[in-house]
């Protein structure tokens, strides 16, 4: 009897041993991606344009993309995403995951941090699907860099999604046409400690933990700051 109730006592710590690592693991997640888009924030002119960041509905962060080691490059991701609510403040995030081949041909694996900015209501929308391919179910663009984007082109205007990397400390805009972002329901599930529809995360009806609160105030300050510049400009 004493065994079993040992050996029970050790299931019970492993688990809670587990749950404590899962959720360190999250945590440092958002803590990469809030310097992702910290230092972002650091370099106005070699960043995200104000006028974009003004009309932002979503922010995604997948920092350390890996591409792949191989001839034919395979990438994979994860990463965090928030959107804005309509009462105007940003939702707790959710976990994504984003994978893909659209970096080609290379030799060698690289990482890279990626930031995706939703353009317009169906950003969000396309976001709650099980999977979006980007040019194919959202339509999406490399996005300029600098204090304003300056770029009315067609496929700016169009774009659902505009992306960008950040390599090395350089920042550009980044070609992610095929590249696949879903759902992350394991990691969301961890991170909450039960399974959340995304519905609810993102229209802003969870409140955001405090480990991810610094996260989420840096979204906003990254939109507050372009409000303000296009306010300046009228």
């Amino acid at each position: 009897m004493k065994k079993l109730v040992v050996a029970g006592l050790m299931v019970i710590g492993l688990a809670h041993l587990a749950t404590g690592q899962d959720r360190s693991r999250l945590e440092s997640r958002i803590e990469a991606s809030h310097a992702v888009l910290h230092e972002l924030m650091n370099t106005p002119d070699k960043g995200i344009p104000l006028d974009i960041a003004a009309k932002a509905t979503c922010v995604v962060v997948v920092p350390s993309f890996k591409k792949g080691a191989f001839v034919f490059g395979g990438e994979y991701g994860q990463g965090l995403v928030t959107c804005r609510t309509r009462h105007g403040g940003w939702s707790a995030p959710a976990f994504i995951q984003m994978e893909g081949a659209s970096f080609g041909f290379q030799i060698g694996g690289q990482s890279t941090d990626l930031v995706l900015i939703g353009m317009n209501h169906h950003a969000a929308v396309d976001l709650l699907k099980e999977k979006v391919k980007l040019g194919a179910d959202a339509a999406a663009a490399a996005g300029p860099i600098g204090r304003d984007s300056q770029a009315a082109t067609t496929e700016l205007a169009n774009a659902e999604f505009l992306t960008y990397s950040r390599s090395r400390g350089l920042f550009a805009g980044i070609d992610l046409n095929g590249d696949v972002v879903h759902q992350n329901k394991s990691d969301t599930e961890k991170f909450y400690g039960h399974a959340i529809p995304y519905e609810r995360i993102l229209a802003g009806a969870v409140p955001t933990p405090p480990s991810a609160r610094h996260f989420i105030t840096t979204v906003n300050e990254l939109f507050r700051r372009g409000r303000l510049h296009e306010a300046a400009k009228h």
